[in-house]
């Protein structure tokens, strides 16, 4: 694997927001971005360890959006790891990036923007734009790959998957060490940071797993093994030691779409996340609080439950469960399975890769 462009190996000084990081250096910086409206000032904290071994620069981000939490636990948890002792170049922690939408709860920015369509931004734009300037600027261009973290919306849960261009070598690699059994190759939207980072030349990853607002130990703990996995695939810690028996690829849906309700009412689900559906199964009743009238939600295709809803309330046409169709899907929810049992404490003392206690 290569030290990359930003590698130690080529001499080049690290500087980011006008401060420079040495070799064998561990610093915080805060990067000043769009002050509040009370004229207090605004940053967003990286933390940066540089080793004294050359090796690649690997960024890792939370909190595009403001209220996709499980990555910021992710990245703390990835920071108190021991591996990180024998580490080769430079990883680059940035566990809030939307501070704004962060301090707010909120997915957006105060000017209503999504930042994860703002990118590459302008310094002279709106705070959406601006911010995103600054993240290309001091963090992207510094890099030479990047893992990006996620969740699904409010009321709304993915199953742990890899989202990412997967005709470049370089990015189905990375995907496949991150160790997720379902990959999705989704296409790069106009202004998203995917987007931007593949013009740029930045191979990147984007991780989702978990809710909106809440925190979710298998997908902060799959997160965590995910981030050491592509971090050892890039030569940045030590390899493991080989086992008889290699760990299966993952599998990349062929296509997937949303199961809608057919009318307003209360929904009672029977499906769970990474369950495998057969065509014309039900999925959950609608019905009016009397029970009255009960319509059923039946699932269009074969495949996997990669996304739910979990807020009982619906209105007519609110996206209810997302089935992926893949081929051997029976086969890879047993997969699913076995990769969050590999992935939940048996008890409370299991405190996992990092050492953490899991969260209830």
């Amino acid at each position: 694997m290569s030290e990359g462009k930003n590698g130690i190996r080529n001499g080049k000084a690290l500087e980011i927001a006008g401060q420079k990081i040495e070799p064998g250096q561990t610093t915080t910086i805060d990067i000043p971005v769009a002050d509040l409206y009370t004229h207090a000032k605004l940053t967003m904290p990286v933390n940066v360890i540089r080793s004294r071994r050359p090796g690649p620069t690997l960024f890792v981000s939370a909190a595009v959006h403001g209220d996709e939490l499980n990555g910021v636990e992710i990245i703390r948890r990835v920071l108190r790891l021991k591996q990180l002792d024998r580490l080769r170049g430079t990883l680059i922690a940035v566990p809030i990036v939307n501070v704004h939408g962060f301090l707010r709860n909120s997915r957006y920015l105060p000017d209503r923007r999504d930042l994860n369509r703002s990118f590459p931004g302008s310094a002279n734009g709106s705070v959406a734009a601006r911010l995103a300037k600054v993240f290309i600027d001091e963090i992207v261009m510094k890099a030479d790959y990047g893992i990006d973290l996620h969740t699904g919306a409010i009321h709304r849960a993915n199953l742990p998957q890899i989202r990412a261009d997967l005709s470049q070598k370089t990015v189905r690699a990375m995907a496949d060490a991150f160790g997720c059994p379902l990959l999705i190759d989704a296409g790069l939207r106009e202004g998203s940071l995917r987007e931007y980072a593949d013009r740029k030349g930045v191979p990147l990853l984007l991780y989702e797993a978990g809710e909106a607002l809440r925190f979710d130990e298998f997908s902060i703990r799959a997160g965590v093994r995910g981030v050491m996995g592509v971090m050892r695939h890039l030569g940045m810690l030590p390899k493991r030691r080989p086992t008889k028996k290699s760990p299966p690829k993952p599998v990349v849906a062929e296509d997937s779409s949303w199961e809608r309700a057919p009318e307003s009412g209360i929904l009672r689900s029977l499906v769970e996340l990474g369950e495998y559906v057969k065509k014309d199964q039900v999925l959950a009743y609608v019905a009016d609080p009397f029970g009255a009238a009960e319509i059923e939600v039946r699932s269009e295709h074969a495949g996997i439950v990669i996304g739910r809803s979990y807020l009982p309330l619906v209105h007519a046409g609110d996206a209810l469960y997302h089935v992926a169709r893949v081929k051997g899907a029976e086969e890879l929810a047993n997969r699913v399975e076995a990769y969050q049992s590999a992935n939940e404490p048996d008890h409370f003392d299991d405190r996992g890769a990092s050492g953490e206690p899991p969260v209830v």
